[in-house]
């Protein structure tokens, strides 16, 4: 099979990559015992050059990746490279479905929250357009809640976006999804607490916050690359080592055009399914 062009694949200084969301240190920590004992990373992650001449990069995806590697204390790291402009680039909202909480308990810690209301809404009727798009919190008996905010800036927007996902991170188990309906999860999770829906970001506002160091609450943000390097297998000891950046690129570059040739590299242009995840 012909492979069109590869996926742009460069080796970056750790220290020039950060992130847009918080990370999970719940599943940072088991993947650092993992890379420690496989010494590959198996997919490279997907960061994006901020353009604001700082060098700097913004991670796509993988974050507990660029985390686990951060906290090895590894120079470098291997990374795909999509640029802001790449047509195939495209950023979508995930939602949270959380349960084992008491919908009671989630409810009083968002009315706590500085400047947020909680406002009761019928769906079958239109929103008043607020500065900002409103969170919403969907309950298991139907009840559908807009969580207003006082107007704000940006950053202070932002903010509690975060408050409101504290509230139950640590408190209840969660899981991301696309639906915004809670009916079809009422009979897989019993304990179920609420769906909470959440709005939509442009790149470009994501690249400015990361830039000002501003963060956005743990998995709410989905970008999609295409085409994307899978199963690269890349070997740590390569990134680990003292040698210049220079030589590691090289180094990169050759091991693909091996691993090319000897036709170890497939692309797929259907939409593909893997169980070996």
């Amino acid at each position: 099979m012909s492979i069109p062009s590869l996926p742009c694949l460069r080796i970056l200084p750790i220290e020039k990559i950060i992130l847009h969301e918080d990370h999970d240190n719940q599943r940072t920590l088991p993947l650092v015992e993992k890379l420690r004992a496989q010494g590959i990373i198996r997919n490279p992650p997907i960061v994006m050059p901020l353009n604001d001449d700082s060098g700097r990069y913004m991670v796509l995806d993988g974050a507990n990746r660029v985390t686990a590697l951060q906290e090895l204390e590894f120079p470098h790291i291997v990374a795909q490279v999509a640029e802001p402009h790449d047509r195939y680039v495209h950023l979508q909202t995930w939602n949270h479905v959380t349960w084992g909480m008491k919908t009671k308990s989630l409810l009083a810690a968002l009315k706590k929250i500085k400047g947020l209301e909680l406002v009761k809404i019928n769906p079958r009727k239109s929103l008043e357009a607020p500065k900002y798009k409103p969170v919403q919190l969907r309950l298991p008996d139907g009840s559908l809640y807009m969580l207003k905010e006082a107007p704000s800036e940006l950053d202070a927007h932002i903010h509690t976006l975060n408050q409101i996902v504290d509230t139950y991170k640590k408190k209840a188990s969660l899981d991301r999804t696309s639906q915004t309906l809670i009916e079809p999860f009422t009979k897989i999770y019993p304990t179920l607490t609420a769906l909470i829906i959440f709005p939509g970001f442009k790149i470009k506002t994501v690249l400015k916050l990361a830039s000002q160091n501003i963060t956005l609450p743990t998995g709410i943000t989905r970008f999609t690359v295409s085409p994307r390097a899978l199963h690269l297998n890349y070997p740590l000891h390569e990134l680990s080592s003292g040698k210049p950046l220079e030589y590691k690129q090289r180094y990169l570059d050759s091991w693909i055009e091996e691993r090319v040739k000897k036709k170890g590299a497939r692309y797929y242009a259907e939409s593909t399914f893997l169980f070996d995840e």
